[in-house]
């Protein structure tokens, strides 16, 4: 698929695409889908489109790393847990793909608020660029990672915040107010938790790859996809049998039965549209953990791109489906997106001559 090099400023840049178009792809879905039915959209429910769409997305990224044995991780040793001999990754990869399992249904919840799309992807992948930052400074100073922070790193995180506080204060329209909604603090709160855990390990896993053990993202993202399955099964089970077996009421848990024993119109089309994401997620994790880099740089990178899709999003779905047109909020803070680009691509330019000066990446 890929003919640059492994490490390279090429293939990252390639993953970057993949990456931004499964995005913009994913981004105009959970507005189309959730669109009134009254303008001509299937005029779905949060909690249904979140059924669906998980669904497909889910057993996509399954299927793959099944069909192709990723879970096969090349590992640094192993140990037994409950009389279980397995890979020592294992320990710490499996919580990430519980984390995961949170991850993926508060990223729909969010995008299903009544704020632009542009927005959504603004106020969760800022706050994830900030969370990796904090990841950096804690594994320099356990003497996890050996790597320093580039100047031109700590001035991007910086724009990237300055975006996300625009969005944060100013961002009212129509109505909305996302500090004060309840439901939007409690979504992004599970959202930014799950993403912390998740971060810290996925580094830590980078980071301490033993003498001539290679760095397998592929095993890492098969193992952590399998876990996170796993996980929404169980959940999912719960939450479905929760009225008969606790008692347990309301009209999420209602919406999220009836999504199941009364599927929708187009419920089928949801699913195809949620494999989008389930693409992402592979994207994703590549750049989260791309080879030779800090997590301050990676979830700049891998959040920066989101942000800039949200925006083709955004217009397209504004073009081709009479949604709303960005406001001017949307607009500045994506200027100040842009100028953390500029400074990442600097940092990029200077970490790639460190690395292939090292011998830890080639040359493309």
């Amino acid at each position: 698929m890929f003919k640059t090099k492994d490490g390279s400023t090429g293939r990252l840049i390639e993953l970057c695409i993949f990456y931004f178009l499964f995005y913009v792809v994913t981004g105009i879905s959970v507005k189309y889908f959730l669109g009134s039915a009254d303008l001509g959209f299937p005029g779905m429910k949060n909690i249904q489109y979140l059924v669906y769409s998980t669904t497909g997305g889910t057993l996509l990224a399954l299927s793959i790393v099944l069909v192709l044995k990723w879970y096969k991780i090349q590992t640094n040793g192993y140990t037994t847990f409950l009389g279980i001999r397995m890979p020592e990754e294992f320990l710490y990869i499996i919580p990430s793909g519980v984390c995961t399992a949170v991850i993926i249904p508060t990223t729909t919840l969010m995008y299903s608020l009544p704020i632009s799309v542009m927005v959504a992807m603004v106020i969760m992948r800022g706050s994830v660029i900030i969370i990796s930052r904090v990841v950096d400074a804690l594994q320099i100073r356990s003497g996890i990672l050996k790597k320093k922070v580039y100047m031109e790193e700590n001035i991007a995180v910086l724009f990237a915040i300055i975006a996300v506080c625009i969005n944060l204060i100013w961002q009212k329209e129509g109505g909305f107010d996302f500090i004060y909604n309840a439901a939007a603090v409690i979504i992004l709160t599970a959202y930014i938790i799950a993403y912390s855990i998740r971060i810290y390990i996925m580094n830590y896993y980078k980071n301490t790859r033993g003498k001539d053990v290679k760095q397998d993202n592929k095993g890492f993202f098969a193992v952590e996809q399998i876990a996170a399955f796993l996980t929404m099964v169980v959940v999912g089970l719960v939450i479905y049998f929760s009225p008969q077996m606790f008692g347990w009421t309301g009209p999420q848990i209602t919406e999220y039965v009836e999504a199941i024993n009364n599927p929708v119109e187009d419920w089928g089309w949801a699913i195809f549209a949620g494999t989008a994401f389930g693409a992402v997620a592979f994207f994703s994790v590549f750049i989260f953990m791309f080879k030779g880099r800090t997590a301050t740089f990676a979830g700049l990178v891998n959040r920066l791109t989101s942000l800039i899709a949200g925006t083709a999003a955004t217009l397209i779905f504004f073009v081709f489906f009479g949604g709303k047109f960005p406001g001017t909020s949307d607009w500045v803070s994506l200027i100040f997106i842009l100028i953390s680009v500029a400074f990442i691509t600097m940092s990029e330019k200077k970490r790639s001559a460190e690395l292939k000066k090292t011998h830890e990446i080639d040359e493309d």
